[in-house]
């Protein structure tokens, strides 16, 4: 049986081969282009892991990043509810302390003392880790 050979250089050969060969000949190339029609219009691949190997499949499908969103979206709104339980002072203090400031730098921008502001930060926290050991994660 004749079949149609493709090089990796886009070359075509035509070759005298048993049906068996032919037949998965045939079906490779059949996987292949429809990997690539897969590739060209949904820019990921469901099949990459079989045909290129791990390193190339792409972990995210659009469920996994709706997923990651919305889980992203609750975790920020989770914080910023945890923040309204801290005073002005505290919110500050510890966004600053967050944000990688040493307490003595914050207390030489505010122009107080250091203990006053580790005191208030340590406060922030307490207040932050009771929330968080209080409030279920969903």
């Amino acid at each position: 049986m004749k079949v149609r050979y493709r090089n990796s250089d886009t070359t075509t050969i035509e070759i005298e081969t048993s049906e068996e060969i032919a037949v998965t000949l045939t079906e490779s190339y059949r996987k292949e282009d429809n990997l690539a029609r897969k590739c060209r219009y949904h820019h990921y691949s469901y099949d990459a892991i079989d045909f290129e190997g791990e390193e190339y499949a792409d972990p995210d499908t659009p469920e996994t990043i709706l997923a990651a969103s919305e889980a992203e979206a609750e975790s920020n709104a989770r914080y910023a509810q945890a923040l309204t339980l801290l005073t002005e002072v505290q919110r500050n203090r510890f966004l600053m302390y967050a944000a990688g400031l040493s307490t003595h730098e914050i207390a030489r921008r505010e122009g107080t003392n250091q203990k006053s502001v580790h005191e208030s930060i340590e406060a922030a926290r307490k207040k932050l880790k009771k929330f968080y050991a209080d409030t279920p994660s969903n």
